[in-house]
């Protein structure tokens, strides 16, 4: 299995292993992806790099109004923000096409949004109505989108990986050259699940991503303390193009931070301010696509704040349907449980 490390500097190359592939999810019979539904794998030019810095800003205001509402106490359970990731999951969706599939843990809102699902229905859904994707019964842990090829959202640590697994079977038994990103955290790589997953993937060549996103604090363990090995990668190539081209399975591992806790009810007491405040200051993906933007000349402070602008009134109207939506009639507590056939 060929593995990358996703850095700000660069990501590492090598070839992947080549291994025997079953008839039932092997290469042959997939298609070429055609070049029209694929976003360009070059730098991006200024009006891509526009769209990222619109595609990030959306995910950390959206995330800034959840957190605001879960402390307001309209948002219960479990509330797990993406601060500070948001550019895992532009990156790689600048990269996939449409018929691609996504699946991930709790962390889950940026990649919603990220994969074209509409800010008020992932809002209505953490506040439990019924306007939500789930119908205001899943919560922030489990939203799912058929239509954009989401598949959640769940709630146990690592268990989205052998899921994901099986998307990736399926796309290869069917012959299609589509791939499949299982993302997930640097705790849930210790998984044993999820080394499974690895080991069935690479023997049947099947077209998925597994994305770590190391965080470096897991659930609130700093990495070092909890994995003996904390290069969770090895070398690999570029991995959506590995994956059409049938190679089988391939790991990032995405250097990121997070800069809120593990949860909303996480003090984040395992690190300092300081280094939370060096992070923000030295390393910030908003921050430093903005800074581009400025220094290239593709765009100036008033259109960047224009922008800013636009992403919070979508919030904000998010946060209004999200309030007042209904909650789900009574009757819906027996619904979407067994599927009668």
């Amino acid at each position: 299995m060929a593995k990358d490390s996703g850095k700000t500097s660069g990501v590492k190359k090598s070839a992947a292993k080549k291994a025997s592939t079953p008839k039932s999810a092997g290469k042959a019979g997939r298609p070429p992806k055609s070049a029209s539904k694929s976003r360009k794998a070059a730098a991006p030019d200024g009006a891509e790099l526009l769209k990222y810095y619109r595609d990030m800003l959306m995910i950390r205001r959206f995330e800034e109004k959840a957190g605001q509402l879960y402390g307001m106490g309209l948002i219960g359970g479990f509330c797990h923000l993406y601060i500070g990731q948001e550019a895992v999951v532009t990156g790689l969706m600048a990269a996939a096409s449409s018929d691609d599939s996504v699946i991930t843990t709790y962390r889950d809102h940026g990649h919603m949004l990220a994969c074209g699902m509409d800010p008020k229905g992932v809002m209505a859904e953490l506040t439990g109505r019924s306007g939500g994707y789930s119908r205001g019964k899943g919560g922030s842990m489990h939203m799912f989108s058929v239509e954009k090829n989401f598949y959640g959202g769940h709630g146990i640590v690592g268990a989205n990986v052998p899921i994901g697994t099986g998307l990736a079977f399926a796309e290869a038994y069917k012959g299609t050259s589509n791939a499949v990103m299982a993302f997930f955290g640097d705790g849930a790589s210790n998984q044993g699940q999820v080394y499974e997953a690895f080991n069935m993937a690479e023997l049947w060549k099947l077209p998925i991503i597994y994305v770590i996103e190391n965080n470096q604090y897991a659930m609130g363990t700093a990495l070092k303390r909890s994995s003996a090995q904390p290069d969770l990668h090895r070398r690999g190539e570029k991995a959506i193009a590995h994956c059409r081209d049938g190679k089988g399975p391939i790991i990032l591992e995405m250097m990121t931070y997070r800069y809120r806790g593990h949860s909303m009810s996480d003090p984040a007491k395992y690190r300092t301010k300081e280094e939370v405040a060096k992070v923000r200051k030295e390393r910030d993906p908003i921050d430093h696509v903005r800074d581009m933007l400025l220094d290239l000349k593709i765009s100036d402070e008033v259109a960047l704040k224009a922008i800013d602008k636009e992403v919070k009134a979508i919030v904000t109207e998010a946060a209004e349907y999200a309030q007042h939506s209904p909650e789900p009639d009574p009757s819906e507590l027996y619904t979407d449980v067994l599927i009668e056939v």
